[in-house]
């Protein structure tokens, strides 16, 4: 197992797993709303993904899976503007909100933007979801919910 410099999870050495871009989108178009997040997650795991960085400023993705399989996935939207003062309350009233269901992935990027989010990382060992400044200091470590998915 190696980790990487936020001290999350990269890669594993267990399974045979390589996931594909294709599978994962497919996993993320079941998405609609954040109280989706949690059986996503669950399915991104089991492809054998380890971790995956999200760059809020333009939707770009880096993924590392097992056996050191790692790939990246293009910009998926127009360059936002991360806010330099990061908000720990506003994110979390911007989690809070999106994990009820009440606001779409673009909008919910937008709002994590205003509130100072350069990125989230996702470590499906911890299963942790770590939102990060532009200084790359931890805002919000939230826990990803394993049972009744």
């Amino acid at each position: 197992m190696a980790t990487g410099a936020v001290g999350v999870t990269l890669f594993h050495q267990n399974n045979k797993h390589m996931f594909t871009l294709e599978q994962l989108k497919a996993a993320h178009a079941k998405v609609k709303t954040g109280a989706d997040f949690p059986r996503y997650i669950q399915e991104i795991k089991a492809l054998g993904l380890v971790t995956y960085i999200y760059n809020v400023a333009d939707g770009s993705t880096a993924y590392y899976g097992d056996n050191n399989h790692q790939m990246s996935a293009p910009a998926i939207y127009p360059a936002k503007v991360i806010n330099t003062e990061a908000s720990a309350d506003q994110l979390r009233h911007t989690i809070a909100v999106h994990q009820q269901g009440q606001t779409d992935f673009l909008t919910f990027c937008t709002q994590a933007a205003a509130a100072g989010v350069k990125q989230w990382v996702i470590d499906t060992v911890k299963m942790a979801c770590i939102y990060q400044d532009i200084n790359g200091n931890n805002m919000v470590v939230e826990p990803i919910p394993e049972e009744n998915y």
